[in-house]
């Protein structure tokens, strides 16, 4: 029997060569993200410049539907290389003073969100280690690290190894009672289940379209909530972060006072014009429509693997959309690796098989994975 999200499935052709179920990893892009960058590449081959306010105006549809994805306003969105960069923009931007801490569950987190956090030791800036819960943060756990010399708590929404989804509303409702600036990493949500950064009391959000969001690499997003726009100095200032940036016959700087101060020079037109499309079709399909998918298909995969014996994880009520596992016999390197040469995309995460299949996975595809490793674990 067909479902409404097999008419998507067109717009992935990976599906005709791989069962893809590493969303969490590098997505594949769509049809139509494609179509997006060829659109912009044939408009300056055969044009040049002379469309360039219809690159502009792109641009700023872009900003505004990853505004709407995660609940925020358009000037309160920069566009950023990568989660990386985002990160990075507000670890060296904030007015940091001696003895400031940030607590991070460095044993957790993915580089990207422990290294521009130690970056700041020359500056006097204290690391304060966040304490793991069954491979996740847990708002308890970040109460118990801060002290009155916590100016900030880095987290990602959801752990790339384990799988396990922070509770961001509780969290955020922590840092708000004790006056503390809440960053997260949001790579392994945005996309992937609903996201609102002003519910949750977010103060900075980061995150690519490489993943979840099925865009491209090289584009990202940096949330940053207009209350605290004022305290963030640019790192790189240009002719873009100014507020007369398109008057090159004069020296005036005045920096923005939106996010767009962020953005120091030309923007990356291919990454944005992908972007757009890429959100487009989630906000076309919906992101609670979205959720409710992957959750099936996750639900799908751990019975079936449990049936076989295999561990899972994380737990239902912590998942957002990755599920690990280890066989129940075996090596899960040597099962990776039959897997790999049977064209089944995923990846080994400390030791751990993990899945994250998205929307357009049909039950079907899972079925034949589980009958894969079942003929492993049976050898």
């Amino acid at each position: 029997m067909s479902s409404p999200f097999d008419a998507y499935r067109a717009e992935f052709p990976v599906v005709e060569t791989q069962l893809y179920l590493n969303h969490a990893g590098v997505a594949p892009t769509s049809v139509r993200a494609a179509k997006a960058v060829r659109e912009w590449m044939d408009d300056v081959v055969h044009h040049g410049v002379r469309h360039e306010r219809q690159w502009e105006a792109r641009v700023e549809h872009t900003r505004k539907l990853a505004a709407r994805l995660i609940g925020a306003e358009p000037e309160e969105i920069a566009f950023v290389r990568n989660t990386s960069h985002g990160l990075g923009l507000v670890a060296e931007g904030l007015d940091w003073r001696p003895g400031d801490e940030v607590a991070v569950a460095t044993s957790l987190e993915y580089p990207s969100n422990v290294y521009p956090w130690l970056h700041l030791k020359d500056r006097g800036v204290e690391v304060r280690e966040i304490a793991e819960s069954e491979g996740g943060v847990t708002p308890e756990a970040v109460a118990a690290a801060l002290t009155p010399r916590t100016r900030l708590v880095a987290v990602s929404s959801v752990q790339y190894a384990s799988g396990y989804r922070t509770d961001l509303d509780a969290l955020g409702a922590v840092c708000e009672r004790a006056g503390v600036l809440l960053c997260v990493d949001g790579i392994q949500s945005v996309g992937c289940v609903p996201v609102d950064v002003k519910r949750s009391g977010i103060h900075f959000l980061s995150a690519d379209s490489h993943k979840w969001m099925l865009g491209i690499a090289g584009i990202g997003i940096l949330y940053v909530r207009k209350a605290v726009l004022p305290r963030l100095r640019p790192v790189l200032v240009g002719w873009r972060s100014t507020t007369d940036a398109w008057n090159f016959h004069r020296a005036h700087f005045e920096l923005r006072s939106d996010a767009l101060k962020l953005e120091e020079g030309s923007p990356s037109y291919t990454g944005i014009y992908a972007l757009g499309a890429a959100l487009e079709l989630l906000l076309e399909v919906g992101p609670v429509v979205i959720e409710a998918r992957i959750q099936e298909l996750l639900r799908i995969l751990e019975g079936a693997l449990r049936a076989l014996g295999c561990d899972t994880g994380p737990a239902p009520e912590h998942r957002a959309g990755i599920l690990t596992f280890l066989p129940p016999a075996g090596d899960p390197r040597q099962l990776h690796g039959w897997l790999t040469e049977r064209d089944v995309t995923l990846s080994l995460r400390r030791g751990r098989l993990r899945l994250s299949p998205h929307f357009y996975n049909q039950p079907e595809e899972l079925e034949r994975l589980v009958r894969w490793v079942r003929d492993f674990t049976s050898r």
